[in-house]
């Protein structure tokens, strides 16, 4: 099952998507429908308006999360290539949800930031209210997977040992198009996926999701023992090697540079960079 959430005249709601276009729900968003009890169940059997793939304005998949946790350093390639020993740890950050902006709409680039940067993630979306998870219950607990480009101003990120600053300016990080429930992916709830993040067409990011230090489960654990996950909010799962800042010389977001971020068996996002 995949769902999404559409914008339109009388606002947001979310949507399954169908072989014709995207069925309208009656939930103002995806989170708002992982919310109710039995939300697999009454989002299948739904019926209603359709919208056609072509019409659909796709907002964020869930529009204002309560958190937005993202996890740094989770690749193992990613990790060992840059000399480092791998993580006993998660290392968590967070992110507001102001920061987030749909799968087609326009990065924003601050001018107060010279080095905006990509990075494509997988992203895991909250299903159920959950606490201090066994492994059964964390499992339990993922409705289903997303995509998020963690695009972060790497000059602001760097300016103290906090990252938080570098990582939420208003209007720069992709989320969408669409949830899908792990059972339409290989591997369920620790899919196996081929990532990759292009930049005017050309392939800066290239990964399996299958290499990731700490799985979505783990995470899911994790988080969960520090602070109560509830439905629709995320945890991004970090981003492998390939980002802009590690490049020599460094390579950073312009006016009209067009983002490409894709897994396979989720979708894409695809934007354009302009000044904010």
């Amino acid at each position: 099952m995949k769902l999404a959430t559409v914008r339109t005249g009388q606002g947001t709601r979310a949507a399954r998507l169908d072989d014709g276009g995207y069925t309208l729900l009656d939930a103002s968003d995806v989170g708002a429908m992982l919310a109710r009890d039995g939300w697999a169940e009454a989002v299948a059997s739904a019926r209603g308006e359709a919208v056609r793939p072509e019409e659909a304005h796709l907002a964020p998949v869930v529009t204002q999360p309560g958190k937005v946790l993202c996890t740094g350093l989770n690749y193992r390639n990613h990790i060992l290539e840059m000399g480092r020993e791998l993580p006993e740890y998660p290392t968590l950050f967070a992110k507001f949800a102001d920061a987030l902006i749909g799968p087609r709409d326009t990065i924003a680039l601050a001018p107060e930031s010279s080095a905006i940067d990509w990075e494509a993630e997988l992203t895991v979306v909250i299903g159920r209210t959950v606490r201090r998870a066994t492994e059964a219950q964390a499992e339990a607990a993922i409705a289903g997977f997303t995509i998020m480009n963690d695009v972060t101003m790497r000059d602001w990120q760097f300016r103290t040992k906090d990252w938080l600053q570098g990582k939420t300016f208003e209007g720069t990080t992709p989320l969408g198009p669409v949830l899908v429930t792990p059972d339409e992916l290989p591997g369920g709830v620790r899919p196996a996926l081929a990532l990759s993040c292009r930049v005017n067409g050309e392939v800066v990011q290239k990964a399996d999701t299958s290499d990731l230090v700490f799985d979505p489960v783990d995470l899911v654990r994790y988080a969960s023992t520090v602070v109560t996950l509830r439905p629709g909010d995320i945890i991004a799962t970090g981003t492998p090697g390939g980002v802009g800042h590690a490049r020599k010389p460094p390579r950073y977001l312009g006016d009209g540079d067009v983002v490409t971020t894709e897994i396979e068996g989720i979708g894409r996002l695809e934007n354009t960079a302009r000044p904010a």
